[in-house]
């Protein structure tokens, strides 16, 4: 009687033959082996630096996006604040233009408490005025609508518009009147 395997049912003679020796080869054919402690360490290695790339790229990826809403977030702001310049304007009108006695009356107050909150919101989102008079003319923030007769326009020597920046970002110029340096004299 043949022996028999338990699983397959085949003679175990026939088992042998179909490729399974008692070595582990088979007819000339060499079987998978077990990999080597050195493979699988730059297996591991590859797998750790795919990984780590994958991470800093991902890592890179964040950056962008934050930094892009970030601009946009500023963009926005800057644009939301530009359209509320000409109200700040026309309330900085409407309290110049009250006769000195209706200063000290409500409807003054009103006006002028309404002025400090725009200006409370303006700095808080770091926007500040270009209005310094006698400060060196400066194209880039400044916008000469008159300049003085017989002047080298060279300095800011009156402000018709106030201008504002927000940072180092121009809102609107100021709206000046330039000529020369005022003289002190001795």
């Amino acid at each position: 009687m043949t022996e028999r395997n338990g699983q397959s049912g085949q003679p175990v003679d026939e088992l042998q033959q179909d490729g399974a020796s008692a070595n582990g080869s088979t007819n000339g054919v060499e079987t998978a082996q077990e990999p080597t402690i050195e493979s699988v360490m730059a297996e591991r290695d590859d797998y750790l630096d795919r990984l780590q790339r994958s991470v800093a790229e991902f890592q890179n990826f964040r950056r962008r996006v934050d930094a892009d809403r970030e601009r946009m977030r500023e963009v926005a702001t800057r644009d939301v604040l530009k359209s509320v310049l000409p109200v700040l304007d026309d309330l900085q009108r409407a309290v110049v233009a009250l006769p000195e006695g209706q200063r000290d009356a409500p409807l003054g107050e009103g006006l002028m408490a309404i002025v400090r909150k725009f200006a409370g919101v303006l700095e808080r989102n770091g926007v500040s005025a270009i209005d310094q008079v006698g400060e060196p003319f400066d194209p880039a923030k400044h916008e000469a609508v008159a300049t003085e007769p017989g002047s080298g326009g060279s300095v800011v020597v009156e402000i018709y518009q106030t201008g504002y920046a927000q940072g180092e970002s121009l809102l609107r110029p100021a709206m000046v009147k330039v000529g020369d340096p005022v003289q002190m004299q001795a």
